[in-house]
């Protein structure tokens, strides 16, 4: 089930929400939605960065949620500052950053998020019964010294 619902207000609402099994062609649609989004808002200039981050978190989902269902959401950041994006999942198993080989076929997914998001995390479920991955992408004019992401490890 999609719900677009108006911009988001203090509540933290988010402005897209899907909540459906992930299929070969999901992230395609998912990458539309989320340009569609970005143009409105007037961040054009994280586009790219933002699709290819959604399309590795929808991969992951394919590849290791048991019936690949999760729900996405995408989020306007306070004060236009960017874009938030979710990914939430019934599985337990967090993923992990894998330093693989130049010969690998896969694995390289959240090396890639890391590469063109700002920020991004994995939070888990308190129960123990899933978790959301998520990633940020800032608009240009945003990225004064109290808004640059912190290092990461």
């Amino acid at each position: 089930m999609n719900h677009a619902i108006a911009p988001r207000t203090a509540s933290e609402e988010p402005v897209y929400r899907a909540d459906f099994a992930m299929g070969e062609h999901s992230a395609r649609h998912l990458r539309r939605i989320l340009r569609l989004y970005l143009a409105g808002w007037g961040m054009a200039e994280v586009t790219d960065a933002a699709e290819l981050a959604l399309t590795e978190l929808v991969a992951n989902v394919v590849r290791h949620v048991p019936g690949r269902r999760c729900q996405t959401f995408i989020f306007r950041l306070p004060g236009g500052e960017g874009v938030r994006v979710e990914v939430a999942d019934d599985c337990p198993g967090v993923p992990v950053v894998v330093a693989g080989d130049a010969c690998d076929e896969g694995g390289r997914g959240l090396v890639l998020v890391d590469a063109v998001a700002d920020k991004w995390g994995v939070e888990t479920r308190p129960d123990g019964g899933g978790k959301t991955v998520w990633f940020e992408c800032l608009a240009a004019g945003s990225l004064t010294p109290s808004a640059l992401p912190a290092p990461r490890p």
